[in-house]
């Protein structure tokens, strides 16, 4: 057996951190899109593979038996290359992703399909506003210059920001309920625009905006690719046909 898995969340981190107590051989793996990325306890590549076919020969050389994808759950990309290269050479696929987040009583959500949407949604009069979707993306919001947009990354930009009136704070998760309301308070939010990435490390947001009344437009998941998919690490391990110990 040798594992690999597809990184860049913490479900992938707690992932290598069980194979490599188990001493099961695998590879983690990163896109490449943080400059530095956690350190992880596996033997570790960092950079995009070429598509399916880079991806597919990367496996052939590993001799990869098992391909695990936990990525980003708007990693769509990388998540269909993953089904295609490993059913391609016949490779057993699983996805580890995050159940996505529910609306709770209070909130003030306003669910929409894509980015597109989203920008389509802030159409009106000026709002400070918190867009929490990462970098790759932002471009898009200079459709709607009328904004204060508030941007949380965990790099600093190597190139002007796309958006003509913004303010750039450098932070990594978890964070904190007590540490978004403060931050939502200090800067004088009036919206926020998020992805629906599911997951504790970026919840707290939500909980902040819920206790301050503050509407939220969410982007929902884009369509995953067929496969099979868990959401817990007992799952992946027996899966891999090892038994879970308790608390894992």
């Amino acid at each position: 057996m040798k594992v690999l898995i597809l990184g860049g969340t913490s479900e992938a981190s707690a992932l290598a951190s069980v194979l490599a107590e188990r001493a099961i051989p695998a590879l983690f793996s990163y896109a490449g899109r943080v400059a530095a990325p956690k350190p992880q306890p596996l033997p570790t590549r960092i950079g995009g593979f070429g598509g399916v076919a880079g991806l597919a020969a990367f496996l052939a050389e590993q001799r990869i038996t098992h391909l695990v994808d936990a990525t980003h759950p708007f990693a769509q990309q990388i998540s269909h290359n993953a089904v295609a290269a490993a059913n391609g050479l016949g490779i057993a696929h699983i996805a580890l992703t995050r159940p996505p987040w529910l609306p709770q009583a209070g909130d003030r959500w306003h669910r929409v399909g894509d980015i597109a949407a989203a920008v389509d949604a802030l159409a009106g009069p000026q709002q400070r506003i918190l867009l929490a979707i990462g970098r790759q993306q932002l471009a898009a919001f200079a459709a709607k210059p009328q904004h204060e947009y508030l941007l949380r990354l965990v790099d600093a930009p190597e190139a002007p920001l796309p958006l003509p009136d913004c303010r750039v704070i450098l932070d990594r998760g978890p964070f904190t309920v007590e540490g978004d309301l403060a931050l939502l308070q200090a800067h004088g939010i009036e919206r926020l625009v998020c992805k629906n990435s599911g997951g504790d490390g970026a919840m707290a947001k939500l909980t902040a905006a819920r206790q301050l009344g503050l509407p939220v437009t969410m982007i929902e998941r884009p369509v995953t690719p067929q496969g099979h998919e868990v959401h817990s690490l007992p799952a992946v391990l027996r899966w891999l046909g090892h038994e879970a110990d308790r608390g894992v």
